[in-house]
C-alpha cells in the first residue's frame, strides 16, 4: 500500500457540548483508503466464491459477459452519483442527494429506508460468520460450537473497532482487502500457469451467443449484488483529503476494480470446469471454488479459502457498521433523530455514539430473529437478501434525483448531457429491471420456496413510509427541521 493517507494527521477535538456540529468528523483518507475502505464492503473473496458459481448456474458459461455488463450499467450509475457529489456537496450520500432531487418526504424516507437496509446486512454478516466458523471448525473435526458465539464475538470486535477514528478501520480494510484479493489471484493464475481447464483456454465464454443458453436476468442480479458498497463513497465526505477528487476516484476506482476481478475471475473460474462448469455450479456451488484453487493450486487454499471468507465477511461488517453509524449521524445532525446521537467522540473524532447505537440494535435484532430460528439456517441469506434489495431500490432513486436535480439547476461547469441525462437514465432502466427481477425471483435471493418470504418486502416498505411520514410531520409541526433535513446547511 503507498498511500500515504493512511497515517492521518491527529483527529480535531471538540467540545463536548457540541453534538450536532457536522464538521466534527475527521480525517484524511485519500483515494486508495477510502476505495478499500467501500470495497471491504463487498467482499470480494466471499463474492467470487459465493456468488459467481450462481450467476454461472443461471447464466450459463455466458456469465463472464454478464459481469462485463453489470460493470457498465453500475458504472452508468456512478457517473451520475459523481457528477451529483460534485454538484451538491454534502455529506449525507443518498439521503440528501434524494431529499435535493425528488424531495425532502421522500429523501428522509430514503434514509430511513438506508438505515434499515444497511442494518439488515450488518446482522446478515454476523449470522453468516457465525454459521461458517461453526461450519469449519466441524470440517477440521473439531468440537460442535453455536453459531451466535462466533457471531456475538464477530460484533464485539466490530463494535469496539467502530467506535474509534475511521483510519483504524480504514487500515484494518486494507490488509484484509489485500489478503483476500491475493487469494482470488492465486486461484486466477494458478488456472493460468495449468494452461486452463480441461478444454484449455476457450472463447465460449466470451461468445455472446452463449447468453441464450441461461437466465441472463436472474445471472444479472447476482452479479450486481456482488458490486455493492461503492455506493456509500460520498457519505465519508468530512473524512477524506480533498473529496472533490477523492471521492469521484475512488467511486470509479472501486466499480473498476471489482468488475475487472469479477470479470476475469469468472471467465477462469468457468475455464477451470472447462464444458462442466455449470453442471459444477448446479451440483455444489458452495465448493465451486474451493475445490477448483485446492486441486489447482495447493489442497491447502481449499481451508484457507474458507477462513479468508470468515476474515472478509467480517471486514464486510465493518465497512457496513461505518457507513450505518454515518446515516444515523447524518439524521441526528438534521434533528430528525435524537442530536445526542450527532456526537462526535472528542479525541477519536468519529461519531460514538451513533456507532454505539449501530452496536446495540444489531445485537438485539440478531438476537431476536436469532431465538426464532436457532440452528440460523437461511437467516443469513433473509437478512442480505432484503437489505440488497433495499439498497438497489435506493440507487434508483437517487438516479432519479440526479436527473432531476439537473433539469432544475441546469448542467454545471465540467458536466455534461451524458453525465446529467444520459447515464443516470440508463442507470434507472438497468437497475430498476433488476429490483423486478430480484422481486420476482425472491425466493433466489432470500431462500425459501417461491413466494414464501415475500412478506419481507413489507420491512423495507415501512421504513420508507415511516421515514416519509416522519418528514411530512416536520413540515407541518417543526417547520424549520423539515427545511434543515438533508444537510441542507452543508450546501454551497
Amino acid at each position: 500500500m503507498t498511500d500515504s493517507t493512511l497515517a492521518a494527521d491527529p483527529p480535531k477535538k471538540f467540545p463536548a457540548g457540541d453534538p450536532v456540529s457536522h464538521t466534527g468528523l475527521s480525517g484524511r483518507m485519500g483515494i486508495s483508503s477510502l476505495m478499500l475502505t467501500v470495497l471491504a464492503f463487498s467482499a470480494p473473496i466471499a463474492a467470487v466464491a459465493g456468488f459467481i458459481p450462481f450467476a454461472i448456474m443461471f447464466g450459463g458459461e455466458g456469465a463472464t459477459l454478464v459481469f462485463a455488463a453489470a460493470s457498465i450499467f453500475l458504472l452508468l450509475f456512478a457517473v451520475g452519483y459523481v457528477t451529483m457529489a460534485k454538484s451538491l456537496p454534502k455529506p449525507g450520500s443518498f439521503y440528501a442527494f434524494i431529499s435535493a432531487g425528488v424531495g425532502k418526504v421522500m429523501g428522509l424516507g430514503s434514509a430511513f429506508l438506508a438505515v434499515v437496509s444497511y442494518l439488515l446486512m450488518l446482522c446478515g454478516c454476523f449470522v453468516f460468520i457465525g454459521l461458517t466458523v461453526t461450519q469449519l471448525i466441524s470440517s477440521m473435526d473439531g468440537p460442535t460450537t453455536p453459531w451466535w458465539l462466533w457471531g456475538l464475538i464477530t460484533w464485539g470486535i466490530v463494535s469496539i473497532l467502530c467506535y474509534f477514528h475511521i483510519e483504524v478501520s480504514a487500515k484494518i480494510l486494507s490488509v484484509a482487502m489485500v489478503l483476500e484479493v491475493a487469494i482470488v489471484m492465486v486461484f486466477n493464475i494458478a488456472v493460468l500457469a495449468n494452461g486452463g481447464g480441461p478444454e484449455g483456454f476457450s472463447t465460449t465464454p466470451i461468445n455472446p451467443a452463449t447468453l441464450g443458453n441461461g437466465d441472463i436476468a436472474v445471472a444479472l442480479l447476482f452479479a450486481i449484488m456482488m458490486f455493492l458498497g461503492f455506493e456509500a463513497t460520498a457519505l465519508f465526505r468530512d473524512e477524506v483529503r480533498d473529496p472533490d477528487r477523492t471521492i469521484p476516484r475512488a467511486t470509479y476506482g472501486a466499480v473498476l476494480f471489482v468488475g475487472t476481478l469479477y470479470t476475469v475471475s469468472c471467465y477462469l473460474l468457468t475455464t477451470a470446469y472447462g464444458s462442466s462448469a455449470v453442471e459444477a455450479a448446479t451440483d455444489d456451488p458452495k465448493m465451486m471454488f474451493p475445490s477448483a484453487i485446492g486441486h489447482l493450486a495447493a489442497p491447502a487454499f481449499t481451508q484457507l479459502t474458507f477462513m479468508f471468507i470468515v476474515t472478509s465477511e467480517m471486514a464486510a461488517a465493518i465497512s457496513v457498521h461505518n457507513v450505518t453509524a454515518r446515516y444515523i449521524y447524518n439524521l441526528a445532525v438534521d434533528k430528525a433523530l435524537p442530536t445526542r446521537l450527532a456526537q462526535v467522540h472528542p479525541r477519536h473524532g468519529s461519531p460514538a455514539r451513533a456507532a454505539v447505537t449501530v452496536a446495540v440494535i444489531t445485537i438485539l435484532l440478531t438476537s431476536v430473529l436469532g431465538l426464532t430460528n436457532l440452528e440460523g439456517e437461511g437467516l443469513d441469506a433473509q437478512l442480505f437478501g432484503l437489505g440488497t434489495v433495499g439498497v438497489l431500490v435506493l440507487m434508483v432513486l437517487v438516479s432519479v434525483a440526479v436527473i432531476v436535480w439537473f433539469v432544475r439547476k441546469g448542467v454545471p461547469a465540467g458536466g455534461n448531457w451524458f453525465k446529467c441525462f444520459a447515464a443516470p437514465s440508463l442507470a434507472i432502466l438497468a437497475l430498476g429491471i433488476t429490483v423486478v427481477v430480484a422481486v420476482l425471483h425472491f425466493d433466489l435471493v432470500v431462500g425459501g420456496e417461491p413466494g414464501q418470504n415475500l412478506g419481507l418486502l413489507a420491512v423495507l416498505a415501512a421504513s420508507l413510509m415511516v421515514g416519509s411520514a416522519l418528514a411530512i410531520y416536520f413540515r407541518s409541526a417543526r417547520p424549520e427541521t423539515f427545511k434543515a433535513l438533508g444537510r441542507a446547511e452543508a450546501e454551497s
